[in-house]
């Protein structure tokens, strides 16, 4: 199942667990959505490809809150609240052949360091894989999204994209490329699964609010599960276990996210948790993923194969 992006399948700025399903597939089903990003102000000029969903959603209104466009929600059949979602990241692709960055006055980790907005349109070299700056550089790319999330807990009403929260949201974490896995817990009956904000490329921090960012393609294996107990965003690579933190405070997203990799390696290795504080101290790795989106983020990483 494909799902294009467009005004009938898009939702711009906020979560809510209201939302009606724009599709719904069984657990363990693939599905591809297609995504697009940013407002009028970013678009690139003559010769570039602008996916025209993207002037679509533009000639349909502003958006109702400040925030992402969003593909979706793909409802799970039999997902229920108390489940976990299986996200498989199984391929991302890039399907324009430019992205855009901007710095704005009073955002970012620096918000009273540049005071006028700056707008970047950077070529994507899709044959090359890389991004060409415009001093030059050649920069590698490692497509993910952004934003992937389920429907977030009915009583929070109508919600921002904007802050990562436990149903997932505005991660931003540059780790979840294809051939990862997420788990998010589920809130709603569906589990109701959005994703937007695509990403050509991204350093931990994403310190001025924007990657490159732009449209993509991605194909998703979507599971429910009833074996795990996740109230809280986790993820895993082939190498690597990754538990999260999201607190306005980088300290505490610090605390959420190593007392989650504690619990883990506990549970997994069969070790006290003792222990598990002292492997993590040893070789667990604490990042940041991002310090712009209000709620910050910290993602610790522990190799498999010590574990």
């Amino acid at each position: 199942m494909i799902v294009p992006a467009g005004p009938k399948t898009c939702h711009w700025g906020f979560f809510d667990a209201g939302l009606m399903p724009v599709a719904t597939v069984s657990s363990g089903s693939e599905v591809t959505m297609q995504s697009v990003s940013g407002g009028k102000a970013v678009l690139p000029g003559e010769g570039f490809h602008v996916p025209p969903e993207l002037l679509e959603l533009h000639a349909s209104g502003e958006p109702a809150m400040p925030g992402h466009i969003l593909t979706g929600p793909v409802a799970v059949d039999g997902a229920m609240p108390g489940d976990v979602l299986q996200i498989d990241i199984l391929d991302v692709q890039l399907r324009q052949d430019w992205g855009y960055n901007v710095i704005r006055p009073l955002a970012g980790t620096l918000p009273l360091e540049f005071d006028r907005m700056h707008h970047t349109t950077i070529l994507l070299d899709l044959e090359a894989n890389e991004a060409v700056m415009p001093w030059g550089l050649r920069l590698p790319l490692s497509p993910f999204f952004g934003v992937m999330a389920v429907a977030p807990p009915p009583g929070w009403g109508r919600i921002s994209t904007i802050e990562p929260r436990a149903h997932g949201g505005n991660l931003d974490n540059k780790e979840l490329v294809a051939g990862t896995t997420l788990y998010l817990p589920v809130f709603v009956e569906g589990a109701l699964f959005s994703c937007g904000d695509g990403h050509g490329a991204q350093g931990d921090g994403e310190v001025c609010v924007t990657a490159i960012e732009t449209a993509l393609q991605g194909r998703f294996r979507l599971t429910v599960r009833r074996d795990l107990d996740f109230a809280y965003p986790e993820a895993e690579t082939p190498t690597h276990w990754i538990t999260m933190g999201m607190h306005a405070d980088l300290d505490v997203c610090t605390e959420i996210a190593l007392r989650r990799m504690i619990d883990l390696v506990s549970t997994k290795a069969g070790i006290s948790r003792e222990e598990a504080y002292m492997l993590c101290s040893l070789a667990g790795d604490l990042r940041i993923t991002q310090t712009v989106n209000r709620e910050k983020g910290v993602h610790m990483m522990m190799s498999k194969a010590l574990i």
